[in-house]
């Protein structure tokens, strides 16, 4: 059902985000060096990008504060900055092998890509050979509006990682990608022991049709806009709120101080919020969550910076 509703021909199965983006960066690696030779092996990521908490993972996150502490990191990737195709055109030769990117940066603060960003991207692979892979382990499956983030610009990966959503709950992770790249994972090349039990993937089968029939994603795009709607009105309120960000139910407010201590006045209050990048509130609610609840919510954070500015 996933490759029925998606760009991919093949999916493989696994359980987490962090897995799923080890068997990209192995299937690009591999696919690159039966087809161009062993030294075309680099992959570039974004600064301030997270991929997971592997070695190989960890090494193509873009954040400092993540890697501190496990030198030495895996050799193979560079990295450039989010939404600069002339930094990632500059940064091209002839080792790389593919470019590795989420559709909307979560951990790095809810960032977005400009309106042509993406297809920049696909065109500079496309000319420079190279493979694009989406990790969308956080902006998949709904959350943006549309099943898979990529689909609102018109660009298709050659892979595409998912996981968290995709099990409601229960472990399991997936990399797609076209027939061509998958005939590179012979038998043996590449496995996991507990990946597409009976389980985890009927639970997960559960999970789409009821996205995709029941209306869920509908349900996303319009509750997001109601609560991105909202978040603006305190914008227009509190002059330290710099920017609101994001599209779905994957939303974030810059302000202009830490956040931490308004998410545990969050807490406090009832409400689970989230802090990325230091000074950005990240809101990801469940897709079932409700206008009524968006209210409580907002009200509870207008609360708790109508004490900040008292205080």
């Amino acid at each position: 059902m996933l490759v029925e509703n998606s760009f991919a021909d093949r999916v493989f199965f696994c359980n987490s985000g962090a897995e799923a983006n080890e068997a990209a960066i192995k299937l690009a690696r591999r696919y690159m060096n039966i087809n161009s030779g062993t030294t075309k092996n680099t992959v570039i990521s974004m600064d301030n990008s997270f991929h997971g908490r592997t070695m190989a993972t960890l090494s193509a996150t873009g954040q400092k504060k993540v890697k501190t502490g496990y030198n030495p990191l895996l050799e193979g990737f560079k990295f450039v900055p989010y939404n600069d195709l002339t930094g990632l055109e500059q940064a091209m030769d002839e080792t790389i092998c593919a470019v590795l990117l989420e559709p909307i940066q979560g951990e790095g603060g809810v960032v977005c890509p400009d309106p042509d960003y993406l297809k920049g991207v696909r065109n500079i692979c496309d000319e420079h050979n190279c493979l694009l892979i989406f990790d969308e382990v956080q902006v998949g499956m709904g959350r943006t509006g549309k099943l898979f983030a990529y689909e609102h610009h018109g660009v298709q990966p050659d892979i595409m990682t998912l996981a968290k959503a995709l099990g409601n709950g229960l472990p399991i992770g997936a990399m797609l990608s076209v027939e061509e790249l998958a005939q590179a994972f012979g038998p043996g090349s590449h496995a996991t022991t507990f990946g597409g039990t009976p389980l985890v993937t009927a639970v997960s089968l559960a999970v789409l049709r009821s996205l995709i029939e029941d209306g869920w994603i509908e349900h996303c795009r319009k509750v997001g806009i109601y609560f991105k709607d909202a978040l603006n009105k305190l914008k227009q309120k509190y002059n330290f709120i710099k920017e609101v960000r994001g599209m779905g139910l994957i939303l974030g407010m810059e302000i202009d101080r830490p956040c931490a201590p308004i998410v545990e006045a969050c807490m406090e209050k009832g409400f689970l919020i989230n802090c990325a990048h230091e000074n950005v509130l990240r809101f990801l609610p469940p897709l079932i969550v409700t206008k009524d609840e968006i209210d409580m919510l907002i009200n509870a954070i207008d609360e708790v910076f109508t004490d900040m500015t008292i205080t």
